[in-house]
């Protein structure tokens, strides 16, 4: 009996706090900075976190904050966004970086995105697919218009998962990236289901640890994957869908007598390795060869990275780099399961995966979807921004807390 008493207390005391939360916090456009700040609401968002944490807690929120950005001044939609306007630390001013980040869908995702790893140092490509929706797109421009060190990629493509067109969305991004004046130093591409782990400063110490090299986990291919550069594929799209068809003709032999690798879609890339992709006739050589492959993108980076010399090249690097964490399907004796669900054999985070992921080395983890697991994403954000300001070393605006 007092067990059940116990119990119902607890939960009781659960459902209020919730309730606080979901009524003075990002549901709706903030009213003022004043009471988005107030350390209560903090105090409140950090209790049910540390909850979640603790107890695997599956409460879903039923709504998430709604942009501002149609009803108030960039300006403001800045500051009542919590985005931070100033570099927070001399090491990281002197050490910009470059993102690129490929979308297609769920805008308020893509936005918690955006603010997580925005910093008015660095530099952003947002590529769109061409086939996404008007609204989509409006809405990413709008959000974008705000942001003078961010913008939209010069081309689209209509993205086929597996496709030629997929690395070249990447590319086009990076073509853009060569040319400003940003003086960025390492090249990260996400797409819009990431969200990162490690502060900004985290992530360039990260960086600055590998000496100028690039880095692009993988190895030799393993059996399942050989059959994806062994095989023409060709892209379908128009009439049925947008898909990979494989045909049962045989590829032509690497040019360059290149060593096909195999690995990782999501790279950090030195400044010098990005003019090579565009300038040396082996990286042309080799995306021409990829065109007709399945997935290039999880073989081109990694392969032009394993020759020698090659600026910033490592050709024995294997798996370095944790640039990401992933609970796959397969692998589920080593990450301890899903308590979201599984899209494509990959986990969507739930609240169970908080402390995994809290306690994951990785600087970003895929997949979020923040409509189906708000929470997740929620306290993930607020446990960065709270370490993002804990390693500020400038004065730190009332503003950018949440």
């Amino acid at each position: 009996m007092n067990f059940c008493l116990n119990y119902f207390f607890a939960f009781t005391v659960l459902c209020v706090v919730l309730f606080v939360i979901v009524y003075h916090s990002q549901l709706s456009p903030p009213k003022s900075s004043q009471r988005l700040n107030s350390s209560s609401d903090r105090s409140l968002r950090t209790e049910v976190c540390d909850y979640a944490l603790s107890k695997k807690l599956t409460f879903l929120w039923g709504k998430t904050w709604a942009s501002p950005l149609e009803s108030v001044s960039c300006q403001e939609y800045r500051i009542q966004g919590h985005y931070l306007s100033s570099p927070l630390s001399q090491e990281e001013a002197a050490f910009p970086l470059a993102y690129v980040m490929v979308i297609h869908k769920d805008f308020d995702t893509f936005e918690r995105l955006f603010r997580a790893i925005y910093m008015p140092q660095n530099v952003y490509c947002i590529h769109v697919d061409e086939k996404a929706p008007q609204k989509f797109k409006n809405s990413v421009g709008q959000l974008l218009s705000c942001f003078p060190n961010a913008f939209l990629a010069s081309r689209m493509e209509s993205v086929v998962y597996g496709g030629i067109s997929r690395l070249q969305a990447d590319l086009n991004c990076m073509k853009d990236l060569v040319t400003s004046e940003v003086p960025w130093k390492y090249l990260l591409n996400t797409c819009g289901q990431d969200f990162p782990l490690k502060t900004n400063r985290e992530i360039v110490q990260h960086l600055k640890g590998f000496l100028g090299k690039n880095l692009t986990p993988g190895v030799l291919p393993p059996a399942h994957a050989t059959g994806r550069t062994k095989f023409v594929h060709h892209e379908h799209k128009g009439r049925g869908g947008y898909f990979m068809k494989r045909t049962d003709t045989l590829k032509t032999p690497p040019p360059h007598q290149l060593t096909i690798y195999f690995g990782t879609a999501y790279v950090a890339l030195t400044r010098e390795f990005v003019n090579f992709v565009f300038s040396d006739r082996r990286a042309i050589d080799l995306l021409q060869w990829s065109k007709d492959t399945y997935s290039p993108d999880e073989h081109f980076w990694v392969t032009l990275n394993r020759i020698p010399g090659v600026p910033g090249s490592m050709p024995n690097a294997s798996w370095t780099g944790n640039l990401r964490a992933v609970k796959w399907m397969d692998m589920e004796s080593k990450h301890g399961g899903c308590h979201g669900h599984y899209v494509h054999g990959i986990c969507i985070y739930g609240n169970g995966d908080l402390k995994w992921l809290i306690n994951s080395q990785s600087l970003f983890a895929n997949k979020f979807e923040l409509n189906t697991y708000p929470l997740t994403v929620e306290c993930l954000e607020l446990r960065l921004r709270e370490r993002t300001l804990n390693q500020s070393e400038t004065a730190i605006q009332p503003s950018w807390y949440f």
